[in-house]
């Protein structure tokens, strides 16, 4: 019998899924309906790889961590990030016995959080990209992408670190909305090209974002602290897109929403209890959203975004 979950391999506390497991066991034999990658990259995600920063030895605190949970799960923000690395073993059962071969290289489209991971070594560290030398699980339904040929593999990963934010925004932005995109980050530059490329008016919020307006991506930068709500502009935007990798920025956000409009937090440094408290706390009717980092051909439409995008892809070669 299968186990697409990977609920065998869950320590403690049992009865849960491997994301919400505070240990899982990545030296189990290999179920028939999993894979296993010879690890070689870690991309941390930005909300985790601030804080693991702030706080000093990163590949340290990654080796300890690792090594206690059995994955890389930051306690800290709860977060992780994604691998590259080449497979290794196929489960014959595994929905990808068909596709994949050993030796392919391959990018997880699903979070540290749930990945049984080993590290046998840590190597250069190139930002939040690490190179390491490890061995990791993926189970059943774990998404994956094989890596594109046509860019440089950092890049690669960098945009598929963060390819949900532009799938969630296609689906939201509107032609003539008035679109704030807060952070201009990886997945905040993603999010302003989807949104003009919707025919949304986008405004983007962050120090970094003057360059945006010239090169195409935004049609207007503002600069202000999101972590200092009464700085945001009140009430002006249709959509907002929280793309801050800060915590504290949620109800910057919120009170830049008009009355109806919706907010899409698509940042693990997000509290989804403040969002919720805060936007009931200030009388704000606003629908709030989860940005889930998967949507149905998230990975394509992302790389194809910055194939289209001139910009974009100084950006990611900037940044990769």
């Amino acid at each position: 019998m299968g186990d697409p979950y990977g609920l065998r391999r869950v320590v403690r506390p049992k009865g849960v899924l491997p994301q919400q497991a505070e240990v899982l066991d990545p030296s189990l034999p290999l179920g028939s309906d999993e894979l296993s990658i010879d690890v070689e990259q870690l991309n941390i995600d930005a909300a985790s790889f601030r804080q693991l920063s702030s706080a000093g030895g990163v590949a340290e605190q990654i080796r300890r961590i690792v090594r206690e949970r059995g994955k890389m799960h930051n306690p800290a923000t709860g977060s992780g990030g994604m691998l590259i690395g080449r497979v290794g073993e196929i489960g014959r059962e595994h929905p990808a016995s068909s596709e994949l071969k050993r030796g392919d290289r391959i990018a997880t489209l699903v979070s540290l959080t749930l990945t049984p991971l080993l590290l046998e070594e840590i190597g250069s560290m190139h930002g939040e990209r690490i190179e390491v030398r490890g061995k990791a699980v993926l189970f059943a339904t774990g998404l994956w992408a094989a890596l594109p040929s046509d860019m440089p593999e950092a890049m690669a990963l960098s945009i598929l670190d963060v390819c949900g934010a532009p799938a969630w925004v296609a689906r939201l932005a509107q032609r003539g909305q008035r679109v704030l995109v807060i952070g201009a980050g990886k997945s905040g530059s993603l999010a302003c090209a989807q949104a003009r490329k919707n025919g949304a008016q986008v405004t983007v919020a962050d120090v970094r974002s003057c360059d945006f307006v010239s090169a195409g991506l935004a049609d207007e930068a503002l600069v202000f602290d999101a972590t200092r709500p009464l700085e945001s502009p009140r009430g002006r935007y249709d959509l907002v897109v929280n793309c801050a990798s800060v915590p504290g920025t949620e109800m910057a956000s919120i009170l830049a929403a008009r009355e109806g409009g919706e907010v899409l937090f698509f940042s693990m440094a997000t509290s989804f209890t403040a969002a919720a408290l805060g936007a009931e706390g200030v009388g704000k009717d606003v629908r709030l959203t989860i940005g889930n980092g998967y949507a149905r051909g998230h990975a394509r439409l992302a790389l194809d975004l910055v194939r289209a995008t001139p910009a974009l892809q100084r950006i990611f070669a900037e940044r990769a």
